[in-house]
């Protein structure tokens, strides 16, 4: 290295400490309203979470008991108190794009924003929880990462998966995904693919000289239409599998039979299912058409035979459910680390405009949590 490459990092890392310098730290001991609101009120749509990431960072470094990382802008906090087991708490920093519902507004026990039930009270509940935990029975990894809401490649807990595997290491693992405080075990697996349907152009006036591509779909529709879902149970969790058509293109111009059509389709299944099983099963439904695969991600088992997820569960007393969607549970299965869904928010709001949190929520995931991690 020269001296001037030398000087220009010293100088770069300089102006990130400056920075971060200047960021308030977030009140973590206070009111988890007031918390909660305060991280709504930091825009942070994925792919721009600088902010909120310098926030947290400089509110977790005012905490002498942990030892903070910084990669891109997902923070990780880790004890070291010897204790015989560790638990990873996740969650993730980014919010979709805002409409119109930032910064948060509060009506009596609702408070109103982009991301208050997704999932800004759950990172809320992590902060203030790590914060004020007496008399911890296990270590504890704080992991709060970036770009979980857009695609797969980008997501700030896959990279840190890559970066730093070993600062993930954990007994398990507990994401705070809106469960509408039950716990949600596992997730479901995605695919998703696509049935390309090839024809033969000519004008609209002579169709007889053509073979249209848009009527070969039908089939294709048929199928799905007449798709029977499983339904499998595992650990007392019963995960419904979905195969739907989530988008279809196809089409020239008004007056030519088209020659192209494409059916998008999502494919939902149970953990008790593989990528390459789900891959042979959607082979074989479509048999006889082209049919690529787009995008997949693996589900995740329940992970309720842990010992200390069955803690979690007696000590909690609250329903336990299967996860429908896919969560990052399945990155911490994927590397061997039981993880269950557990947080205050309501998944049915997600994301959309009026999106809200009941603040009490907040405060009785708090304290379940507490109670958990507590000697």
């Amino acid at each position: 290295m020269t001296s001037a490459q030398g000087g220009k990092r010293y100088l770069s890392k300089f102006y990130a400490e400056s920075m971060l310098s200047r960021t308030p730290a977030l009140a973590l001991h206070s009111d988890l309203g007031q918390l909660t609101a305060a991280l709504v009120d930091i825009p942070s749509v994925s792919g721009s979470e600088v902010g909120i990431a310098d926030a947290v960072e400089t509110s977790l470094r005012t905490l002498e008991r942990f030892t903070v990382t910084r990669d891109g802008n997902a923070v990780m906090a880790r004890t070291h108190w010897g204790l015989p087991q560790r638990i990873v708490l996740a969650g993730h920093l980014d919010t979709v794009p805002i409409a119109g519902n930032v910064p948060s507004t509060r009506r009596g026990e609702r408070l109103y924003g982009c991301g208050s039930s997704d999932m800004k009270s759950g990172v809320a509940m992590l902060l203030h929880v790590v914060a004020t935990l007496p008399n911890p029975r296990y270590d504890l990894t704080l992991v709060l990462y970036d770009n979980e809401e857009v695609s797969s490649e980008r997501n700030g807990l896959g990279r840190l998966v890559r970066n730093h595997p070993d600062l993930l290491a954990a007994d398990a693992a507990i994401v705070a995904e809106p469960t509408s405080g039950k716990i949600e075990a596992g997730c479901q697996g995605v695919l998703r693919a696509v049935v390309r349907l090839q024809g033969h152009r000519a004008h609209a006036a002579r169709g007889w000289l053509g073979s249209n591509a848009i009527h070969a779909a039908a089939e294709v529709l048929t199928r799905l239409a007449r798709y029977q879902p499983r339904s499998v149970t595992m650990d007392g969790c019963t995960y419904r599998e979905g195969l739907s058509a989530v988008a279809i293109s196809g089409g020239v111009a008004g007056n030519v039979i088209p020659d192209f059509c494409e059916v998008e389709l999502s494919f939902r299944y149970a953990p008790d299912r593989g990528p390459a099983d789900a891959r042979d099963h959607m082979c074989e439904l479509f048999a006889g058409y082209n049919l690529t695969v787009l995008d997949e991600a693996p589900a995740a088992p329940p992970g309720l035979s842990a010992p200390i997820l069955q803690r979690f569960v007696a000590v909690l007393n609250v329903p336990v459910v299967a996860k429908y969607g896919w969560t990052d549970v399945a990155r911490f299965a994927a590397l061997g680390i039981p993880a269950l869904n557990f947080g205050p928010g309501d998944p049915a709001l997600a994301h959309q405009r009026d999106e809200y949190v009941d603040v009490a929520s907040i405060e009785t995931g708090a304290t379940a949590l507490r109670r958990f991690l507590t000697s």
